[in-house]
């Protein structure tokens, strides 16, 4: 157990991420001394808790980057994951339906993508389509067979007690507000008090860039928050959706459009949209910070995404703003679809890792020296590969330790 408030490891974040690098510390070094610092009243409150539970397979991703060597290999660790500890999941598989016979050229590089990835995936024609879900509509589609649902809330809640069990320490409403490193430790400022540890590992999601700078790293990018806003179906019209729907996505956008989710309790969400968030934790329109507009004004990578992608966000931003547009991008899938049928749903915030030229990160990344590593531009699939995600960085701290 630690000594007052010295440890091995510190770190920063109690989301799905910070909690599986803490389980794997502890079960790749038992006896390891283990905090987890997470400014929130509990974990998982930000991206873990608010995401589509979703179950990536691994498809959309670059062959050989690590979201697609993560995802194909995290998926399968999740699925075993929440059978093994009583988790709602499902394997359920998922359509990616073209609409239109301009999709299709785009629609067989993914499925040559996907099986270059390792994953099985089968090319389907319209009357396949309905066979699988009858109120859908399309051209085409692509059916990639491990994709799967769970309950990624249920499964922070196990990785955080699996970390206790091992004798890591959760201190939440601990919010690090400063980072000094010296000779042999880390000392983190905090607003309960200073902590001190061997390493650092900074698993802070939405505010990973500031997070990295504390610690004297220059992170080479910065997080603009993109708010994704779902609706749900109404229960009566649960039954227009069977499994998982989605479009085919536009690869210069690293967003997949407004798909269709059931979910493992049995409801249907509908979105995502992809809105700039007024705060990084900005889940409505009226949540605003001044520092967040403040950092994001001052980031010359803001105006640049904003010259590269203004048609495309323009889009966005009218479909958050009419629901009416909104279900006429959903009704490209499922034409049944009106109105009256949605009901808002909470909404989500993306940490979308951006270069100074405005290039949005398409990958994973991991930084850091000595006894600092960074997890740094982990949105979807984090979720998804966060067990890879903790193995590896615990091999990283771990190695730094030695």
């Amino acid at each position: 157990m630690p000594v007052g408030n010295g440890y091995d490891v510190l770190v920063v974040g109690g989301g799905i991420v910070g909690l599986s690098t803490a389980h794997a510390l502890t079960r790749a070094a038992p006896g390891t001394r283990v905090a987890v610092l997470e400014k929130e009243s509990s974990c998982g409150r930000h991206q873990t808790g608010r995401n589509s539970g979703v179950i990536h397979s691994g498809v959309y991703y670059r062959p050989g980057s690590l979201k697609a060597r993560m995802a194909v290999r995290g998926a399968a660790q999740m699925v075993e994951f929440c059978a093994e500890h009583g988790i709602p999941h499902a394997v359920t598989g998922k359509l990616i339906v073209a609409t239109e016979r301009s999709e299709l050229p785009r629609l067989h590089a993914l499925a040559q993508r996907g099986r270059e990835n390792g994953l099985r995936v089968r090319e389907l024609g319209p009357a396949q389509i309905t066979e699988r879900e009858p109120h859908v509509r399309g051209v085409a589609a692509l059916w990639v067979e491990s994709t799967g649902v769970c309950d990624f809330g249920a499964v922070a809640d196990t990785l955080a007690r699996l970390a206790v069990e091992g004798g890591a320490v959760l201190r939440t409403s601990t919010e690090v507000r400063g980072i000094v490193r010296r000779s042999g430790e880390v000392v983190v400022r905090t607003t309960t008090g200073e902590v001190r540890g061997r390493a650092l590992v900074n698993c802070a999601g939405l505010h990973c860039d500031r997070v990295a700078r504390m610690a004297g790293d220059d992170p080479g990018m910065r997080v603009v928050p993109f708010r994704g806003e779902y609706y749900a179906l109404a229960a009566p019209r649960r039954h227009l959706v069977r499994g998982l729907v989605y479009p085919v996505p536009d690869p210069a956008f690293p967003f997949l459009g407004v798909h269709l989710t059931r979910d493992v309790h049995g409801g249907v969400h509908v979105g995502p949209n992809a809105v700039p968030a007024l705060a990084r934790e900005g889940y409505t329109w009226l949540r605003a910070s001044p520092r967040d507009l403040a950092d994001l004004v001052a980031f010359p990578g803001t105006w640049r995404i904003a010259r590269r992608h203004w048609r495309r966000e323009a889009g966005e931003l009218y479909r958050s703003l009419s629901r009416r547009a909104f279900v006429a991008a959903a009704r490209r899938l499922l034409p049944e679809l009106g109105p009256g049928d949605l009901r808002p749903a909470p909404a989500g915030v993306r940490a979308q890792g951006v270069l100074p030229d405005g290039t949005l990160v398409d990958d994973f990344r991991f930084a850091g020296s000595g006894p600092v590593v960074h997890v740094l531009n982990a949105p979807s699939p984090a979720a998804t590969a966060s067990l890879p995600i903790g193995e590896e960085v615990a091999r990283r701290v771990l190695a730094a330790l030695r």
